[in-house]
């Protein structure tokens, strides 16, 4: 019995994405617990970054104390030179401590920083990647690619505005009411209720603006999937001459996004201008007290130049604080919008004892299996179909009868609303999805390329090939010919999508990387339908090879393509209402018999 499946280390991997997810889906809307969570997987690099602004904070107070250390050993300098030598030596270390302290922040936190963006762009994507069909079928591409990189940058410029703009602030505003209440205890109780007061006021306003800020980051975010929808379909705009049209309804969404921006930008704007008119008037009153208190004799020259340096140090410390959390509110604002997109709990998440798929005889079994897409009627009802190891079903019917949505279902695309789809008799709702996938190849009707060499996108489902298995399998596929005619050969970019190929040709790469894949099951989804009459006859002698002992289950409209199969099973409103030899089937009356006769006829109508 073969095992499908990776190892321990697989397991061990597959383990720890799981645990990662369900952990992950906890901070959707929880933009600041986020943060901590990905600075935690860098406690020590963080703790060096606050140590040393805390240190440099403490230098650049330092040196105002020096400063005014310095100004008070000038009178008697000439006679007590030692004294002016000590001030000015001191004030010069901490001018030299404080920038070394910067530096060495600034060099840890560019690794730090950059390396905690890394780590969410790599779950973010991990996590994504985890969501079921149907979560990526009501999202734009682009929206949520977006979405990554905003969540990735707006914690980059999170971690940036609190080390370098708000914490700096913070400290110096802490300190130099401290250094104030050495020269006047009411001064500095003063300047703290004032800064108190003045930062819970700006806390109330910038909080009233997050809707604002959210409202802007979700324009944001509808301009990117809007974008990366018109330029995915450049071909179609063109062919229907909509450039105009859409232009049109960009501007609409860029004129709803810029509306957005001024209105949370000019937020910003009026809580600054706020804090800068008040700014004003405090420091002249500091200033004011300062001089007061050296004209009646209680303050040295040099308290009055230390105590009015602290004391707009103070002010436009509480300034800067401000402004920092208001930007901070903007991009946390942005962050949680982001998070709450993303981190969607998983709507189909691997079950915790999941097991590899153990693969004796490949058969496939729907046990009175119902299934509906969300809001909409069932597609399948009630259905049960059992194919053996090594057959060859091909499933036939009209249109909406359920054909695609068996293929789905039995990729685990989607999980039934009743019913089971085992393979090799177990439930696959209840195997590891990489040991499923690994069972299965498929050949699709609509084939998706990567913007990648030919080499890579034929070897996508078995990176480990050489490029001598990679030819066999295109010798196999019948597109030797086409990729030897082109400039780079395998190395040959395929373009968005593989825009560089005709229909033809991206259904035979499909092809051939089904054949490299060498998958026990294999699924047939119009795999001729983009094929001329005599590439089909080439193609489907290389099917003919490709399904060789494997079990096989196709879609196919024309019929002619299913002649050489085992079986076609004939569905209709979700349920099998055929099943039997291509032969019998054409013998008795019913829906197999009147499409062949209908395809028989359009063939043999003679052409004008």
């Amino acid at each position: 019995m073969e095992l499908v499946d990776d190892g321990e280390s697989g397991r061990a991997s597959r383990v720890r994405r799981r645990r990662r997810s369900r952990v992950l889906s906890r901070y959707a809307g929880h933009p600041v617990r986020l943060i901590l969570r990905y600075v935690g997987r860098h406690k020590a690099a963080h703790a060096v970054v606050l140590l040393s602004v805390i240190f440099a904070v403490g230098c650049a107070l330092g040196s105002q104390y020096g400063i005014r250390n310095l100004i008070d050993a000038l009178p008697t300098g000439r006679a007590h030179p030692e004294t002016v030598i000590r001030a000015f030596s001191l004030l010069v270390m901490l001018i030299l401590a404080d920038n070394l302290f910067w530096r060495v922040a600034g060099w840890v936190s560019a690794r730090a920083f950059v390396a905690v963006t890394g780590d969410i762009r790599r779950d973010m994507f991990d996590y994504l990647a985890g969501h079921a069909p149907s979560f990526f079928s009501d999202k734009q591409p682009g929206v949520l690619s977006s979405r990554i990189s905003a969540t990735a940058n707006a914690v980059y410029v999170v971690e940036n505005t609190v080390a370098w703009t708000a914490l700096p602030p913070s400290l110096t505003v802490v300190g130099a009411i401290g250094m104030v209440g050495a020269v006047s205890v009411p001064m500095s109780l003063a300047l703290v209720a004032i800064s108190a007061a003045l930062a819970y006021g700006l806390f109330l306003l910038a909080r009233r603006g997050t809707s604002r800020h959210e409202a802007f980051a979700e324009k944001a975010a509808s301009i990117d999937g809007e974008l990366v929808d018109v330029i995915g379909n450049m071909g179609l705009v063109r062919a229907f001459c909509a450039m105009p049209m859409e232009s049109r309804r960009f501007d609409g969404h860029l004129a709803a996004e810029t509306d957005a921006r001024k209105r949370s930008l000019l937020y910003l704007e009026k809580l600054r201008l706020l804090h800068a008119g008040a700014t004003c008037v405090l420091s002249a009153c500091v200033l004011g007290w300062t001089v007061w208190l050296w004209s009646i004799g209680h303050a040295t020259t040099g308290d009055v130049v230390l105590i009015g340096s602290l004391g707009f140090s103070i002010l436009h410390g509480s300034r800067d604080i401000a402004v920092a959390f208001v930007d901070l509110t903007q991009h946390v604002a942005r962050l949680g919008e982001a998070s709450v997109t993303l981190l969607t709990p998983h709507s189909m998440p691997e079950p915790t004892k999941a097991a590899p798929l153990e693969l004796g005889h490949a058969t496939i079994d729907f046990e009175n299996v119902t299934f509906a897409y969300p809001g909409r009627r069932p597609v399948l009802q009630g259905l049960n179909l059992h194919i053996n190891a090594g057959e060859r079903v091909g499933l036939v019917g009209p249109s909406g009868a359920g054909k695609s949505t068996v293929l789905a279902l039995l990729q685990h695309f989607y999980e039934p609303n009743s019913g089971h789809v085992r393979i090799s008799g177990q439930d696959i709702s209840n195997v590891t999805m990489q040991s499923l996938q690994a069972a299965i190849s498929i050949v699709p009707q609509d084939v998706t390329l990567f913007h990648r060499s030919l080499l890579d996108n034929i070897r996508y489902g078995r990176p480990d090939a050489t490029e001598a298995d990679v030819r066999r399998a295109c010798e196999d596929a019948h597109c030797l010919d086409f990729i030897a005619a082109m400039p780079d050969g395998l190395n040959t970019i395929a373009g968005d999508r593989g825009a560089k190929l005709s229909g033809g040709q991206r259904q035979r790469i499909a092809i051939a990387r089904a054949i490299l894949r060498d998958s026990p099951i294999l699924l047939l989804d119009e795999a001729t339908s983009a094929l001329d009459t005599g590439s089909e006859i080439a193609i489907q002698a290389a099917l003919e090879r490709l399904m060789k002992n494997r079990t096989v289950v196709a879609i196919a409209h024309r019929l002619s393509t299913l002649q050489s199969f085992d079986r076609i099973v004939v569905l209709n409103r979700g349920r099998v209402v055929q099943d039997g030899a291509p032969a019998e089937l054409a013998a008795v009356p019913g829906i197999y018999r009147d499409t062949l006769a209908r395809q028989f006829r359009r063939t043999s109508r003679p052409e004008l």
